[in-house]
């Protein structure tokens, strides 16, 4: 009797362990009638299967994410103000060939004065204090530039400035992309590995159950025991992990989105359809030097050198034509009240203590530094560019190996059940295989999404996105 209870309890035992398959795997094939009729595994309760929360908030489309990107975006908006600075910038390099006008009011009241007399028209005296105790004076000052080389250089300057903010924003919204389509992928892979995580914790709880009855009926000892508390634990400690990595995961999507929480993605989003989402929102630049961050460098390269000649035309002289109309109160009875005169000004730099040339060198310095920085720039892309092409195979050769070795391990435990159920394994072999398929799904499972990843960089790598 004693001994059939105990077979009874390693079939029962044999049937709990077969849950430690994905769902995926090969299901092993029964090996005798006997097998295939044994009770179902028992169930098992424990606060940590419950599984974590959905996020308040949950995007299931490309277009839900750029709905949230362009209302909150922090990156996004300080790329637009740069614009509207430069396009402030341009006005005011335009001013400067532009006419001035301005305009002065005083009135004067003098505290001391002296009386005396004038003498006016005809011969006529009166009498009048010196200086006047009280008057009003006006005029208005309006400047023409006639040669003004700087201030003309200047306005197809701040063109280019214009420009290059430009670029910066459209690469801005490049890395954006990227870094909403990573965070994206990253949601759904932890939401994946915590699902296989309780898997797991289910299964070598159901362990345990089947390891504590056949120890009562005398078919295992107390290491067998504990050598199943140990996977549980060992499960726990993954889990826990696992479901605090996807916590973070949702809070770096809700970062990524410009929300102060975390972001969750719904269940039915479809994360294959990302890349063409991606593809469809950006397009393809037809070369390196045309990525929106290389050539917005290249545009800064033309600022700085125009900086250079622009400090060259410190050295020039200016031309204005300038027209002045005043009048006064005071009546001098010898010039009139009113005055208007036109001026034709000739300023020319001579020596104000060799600030000029010590701005000459440092825009040089700058220039060859910006040229530099390009320099840099495009050879990062290069690779950066190569690196994703390629990363797209590598990433679906690694794909198929952990495929392999998910099959692997999941025959692996299917022999070890196999064999414990006969009787010539242990319970270490039987514990380090169900671990060791447990670590062959969790892998498979980042494989597959890190393809995913590396076709989204594929398509962006390489992209400037108008959105």
């Amino acid at each position: 009797m004693r001994t059939s209870l105990a077979c009874a309890a390693t079939l029962f035992l044999v049937s709990g362990s077969a849950l430690a398959q994905a769902p995926d795997a090969k299901p092993a094939a029964p090996v005798t009638t006997a097998a295939a009729q044994v009770p179902p595994p028992p169930t098992v309760d424990d606060p940590m299967l419950v599984s974590v929360p959905r996020a308040k908030t949950e995007i299931a489309t490309w277009d839900d994410a750029l709905r949230h990107v362009r209302a909150r975006s922090t990156d996004l908006r300080i790329a637009m103000q740069e614009v509207q600075r430069a396009e402030g910038q341009s006005r005011v390099a335009l001013a400067g060939a532009l006419p001035t006008i301005s305009g002065t009011a005083t009135y004067t009241h003098n505290l001391i004065t002296r009386d005396t007399l004038q003498f006016g028209s005809g011969g006529a005296v009166r009498p009048v204090q010196t200086p006047y105790p009280d008057y009003l004076t006006g005029s208005i000052v309006a400047s023409q530039p006639l040669f003004a080389m700087r201030a003309w250089y200047g306005i197809g300057t701040a063109s280019v400035n214009e420009d290059a903010a430009r670029r910066s924003l459209e690469d801005t919204k490049r890395q954006i992309a990227l870094g909403v389509a990573n965070a994206i992928v990253g949601v759904v892979t932890a939401e994946r590995i915590a699902e296989l995580n309780r898997v797991g914790l289910r299964n070598a709880l159901q362990r345990l159950e089947l390891t504590q009855r056949k120890a009562a009926l005398g078919g295992a000892t107390g290491l067998d025991i504990v050598r199943s508390r140990q996977d549980v634990e060992v499960t726990r400690a993954t889990l826990v992990a696992g479901d605090e990595s996807l916590r973070q995961a949702r809070e770096a999507l809700g970062l990524a989105l410009g929300l102060p929480e975390q972001v969750g993605v719904t269940p039915n989003a479809d994360i294959a359809g990302l890349e063409k989402s991606a593809r469809s929102a950006c397009r393809v630049a037809p070369s390196v030097d045309q990525r929106a961050d290389v050539a917005a460098l290249r545009t800064q390269a033309e600022v700085a050198h125009r900086g250079t000649v622009d400090v060259k035309y410190q050295f020039l002289p200016t031309v204005n034509l300038q027209s002045g109309l005043s009048t006064t109160s005071i009546d001098t009875g010898a010039a009139p009240n009113t005055t208007w005169n036109i001026q034709g000004v000739l300023s020319v730099p001579i020596w104000e203590g060799g600030a000029r040339y010590g701005n000459l060198h440092s825009a040089e310095a700058q220039e060859l530094t910006a040229h530099e920085q390009l320099e840099a720039a495009r050879r990062k892309a290069t690779v950066e560019v190569e690196q994703a092409r390629r990363g797209v195979s590598v990433a679906d050769d690694r794909r198929k190996v952990a495929t392999v070795a998910r099959d692997l391990a999941a025959e692996t435990d299917r022999l070890t059940r196999l064999a414990y159920q006969e009787g010539r394994g242990t319970s270490l072999e039987l514990v380090t295989a169900a671990q060791a398929l447990r670590e062959s799904e969790i892998e498979l499972a980042l494989r597959e999404f890190e393809l995913v990843k590396a076709r989204v960089l594929d398509v962006l790598a390489l992209a400037s996105c108008p959105w």
